[in-house]
């Protein structure tokens, strides 16, 4: 009790500004799960085709890119916290949305698709451009850490909830309503519009500064941010894939929608804590050790699916990833947000610049990881494409200790002359 006092204790000593912004960002950690988990799901219960789930995905990411240039012009006209709070309230209704919608064709899905990720560009740029402008490179593992530890919270406790509710409540009736899945998942997204409610409350006390520069569209960059944007490919071909396989691979081999949250949850729970524990003490210069350990868990949790193609396998993989995903983040963002402090005050440009063309090389590698696998699904076959793409991206994603080894040590560099 004393040790969870003393943790409180050092929250409440933070400034404000960053208070606010990890206490919106933690409530809203309990929407995070329901896009990236069971809307991937959802599309893949209503059309049973692991293609259109990654055709799905990637308009999504579509939606991303195009609203990060845009989201750059409406800077010059409103406020920074308009723009967050947008985003947060968008996700939910896009979301809800997509689940009143009776068929899911490709016409439909890129539509749904293309504006949950308008409203998630809206949210992920602007949570980058405050997170940088209220925090420094000696408290960013704590940020980053706190916040990884929500995110592992509520990938254990909303698919727990989600999968018990959704497999409960099939085939019930309440108030004369028999309730589907289909239902429940709606029933769901009522929740979700709530919650983003409440996190835009919460962030609406925060006095966030404005970027003075509000100039953002460059083409040629410093070659230290050129390696930052090839670590952003990397890091694009594996999120593709952590939303859209672990739901395909779990319905397809494991069971229903409880099976896959009681899966996420069981593997999340060590996780947050070791999250936590690791934002809290770690140093700057031990992120590239964290770095190392996520993408040898990441590859080795691919070998286990493609090798057992099982039920065993998938539940190694889904653990495997579980663990990956947080100690990935905790070592990338704040090695990318320094790179930026670096790179921006070398070039003298504004922040945003960086922000902007860190969402297209995401985009990058976005979009070749999700194309490989649909031309394997349909040049070769599904069970090939559910094998062997994952592995191939793993073993790409393992060139990212190098690289951020080496970007780590040329940041150092220029801060010294700079």
């Amino acid at each position: 009790m004393n040790r969870l006092l003393k943790e409180i204790q050092f929250f409440r000593g933070q400034e404000h500004n960053m208070k606010v912004l990890l206490l919106t960002n933690m409530i809203y950690a309990f929407v995070l799960p329901v896009v990236e988990i069971f809307a991937g799901a959802y599309v893949m219960r209503t059309t049973n085709d692991p293609a259109m789930v990654a055709y799905y995905q990637l308009a999504m990411y579509v939606g991303v890119v195009v609203t990060s240039l845009v989201n750059g012009f409406l800077l010059k006209l409103l406020d920074i916290k308009t723009l967050y709070a947008a985003g947060i309230l968008v996700s939910g209704i896009s979301l809800g949305s997509m689940m009143l919608i009776e068929h899911l064709g490709i016409i439909e899905l890129g539509l749904t698709g293309c504006l949950l990720g308008a409203a998630s560009g809206f949210f992920w740029t602007n949570r980058y451009l405050l997170a940088l402008y209220n925090t420094s490179d000696g408290n960013r593992n704590y940020y980053f850490g706190l916040e990884s530890f929500f995110f592992s919270v509520a990938n254990i406790t909303v698919p727990l909830i989600i999968g018990a509710f959704i497999g409960g409540m099939t085939g019930q009736e309440v108030l004369g309503i028999t309730f589907n899945a289909n239902l429940c998942y709606r029933a769901v997204m009522a929740v979700v519009v709530a919650i983003t409610l409440f996190a835009v409350s919460i962030l609406w006390r925060g006095k966030f500064i404005m970027p003075t520069d509000t100039s953002f569209i460059h083409f040629r960059f410093h070659l230290l941010w050129r390696k930052m944007l090839a670590l952003s490919v990397l890091k694009g071909m594996v999120q593709g894939f952590l939303v859209t396989a672990p739901a395909i691979l779990v319905m397809r081999f494991v069971g229903d929608e409880g099976a896959l949250g009681a899966i996420q949850g069981i593997s999340g729970a060590l996780t947050a804590v070791l999250v936590y524990v690791l934002g809290r003490i770690a140093r700057p210069q031990d992120r590239l050790w964290i770095f190392l350990g996520s993408v040898l868990m990441f590859f080795i949790g691919t070998l286990f699916n493609g090798l057992l193609f099982s039920a065993t396998g998938v539940i190694m993989f889904v653990l495997c990833k579980v663990i990956f995903q947080p100690l990935y983040d905790l070592a990338y963002y704040p090695v990318m947000m320094r790179t930026i402090d670096v790179v921006a005050r070398i070039e003298k440009r504004n922040e945003y610049t960086y922000i902007m063309t860190h969402e297209v090389g995401l985009f990058t590698g976005r979009f070749l990881g999700l194309s490989l696998f649909i031309v394997l699904a349909y040049c070769v076959s599904e069970n090939f494409a559910l094998k062997y793409a994952l592995v191939i991206v793993a073993a790409l994603q393992t060139l990212s200790y190098p690289l951020a080894k080496n970007i780590t040590k040329q940041t150092n560099e220029l801060e010294t002359r700079h």
